[in-house]
């Protein structure tokens, strides 16, 4: 079966490299699903431990937070705490300044196709999950109505106007 196919580092390298991509990409939200799916069938297997708690260096809204540190090989991962998992596991403190992951040649492609293998999780079509105005909201009436063109407001006004919010979702955000 497919989970024979690949060992303990070659899973690891490929997660590396899905979370190393995960945290620059402005739509991440299936490389972190991917990267928590494949993290918990290792652990379940035997492949990866879960090792204790770590405090997170940068927390959102200058709060304390911890995650969940595991190992799996030479590498180290985090993952967001259950409330379970906060009352078992023994807090460790701050993570090593000084230890980094082992450094892996793969590319992002190569990398999905390893852990959607492994996992079984298949990412859509489009990449991103449907928009919420369905095909079947594009049939109603409102749609074959006049619409008005719309407005832009003078070229002069546009330098004052605030970016558009960032998509962009940190793993501690799931």
């Amino acid at each position: 079966m497919a989970n024979s196919l690949y060992n303990r580092e070659q899973l690891a390298g490929a997660i590396y490299i899905i979370n190393k991509h995960a945290k620059t990409a402005p739509d991440n939200e299936f490389l972190y699903k991917l990267k928590k799916a494949a993290l918990m069938k290792m652990i379940e297997g035997g492949l990866a431990n879960k090792v204790g708690l770590q405090s997170v260096p940068n927390p959102k809204f200058s709060r304390r937070q911890s995650a969940v540190l595991i190992t799996c090989g030479e590498f180290h991962f985090h993952l967001p705490p259950t409330r379970e998992e906060i009352k078992e596991l023994q807090h460790l403190g701050e993570p090593d300044p000084d230890y980094r992951n082992p450094k892996v040649r793969l590319g992002l492609k190569a990398a999905k196709h390893i852990l959607q293998e492994y996992t079984g999780i298949k990412q859509s079509e489009s990449g991103r999950p449907l928009p919420e105005s369905s095909s079947r909201a594009m049939t109603t009436k409102s749609t074959f109505q006049k619409q008005e063109p719309k407005k832009y407001p003078p070229a002069s006004g546009r330098r004052n106007q605030k970016p558009a919010p960032s998509r962009h979702r940190s793993w501690f955000d799931q």
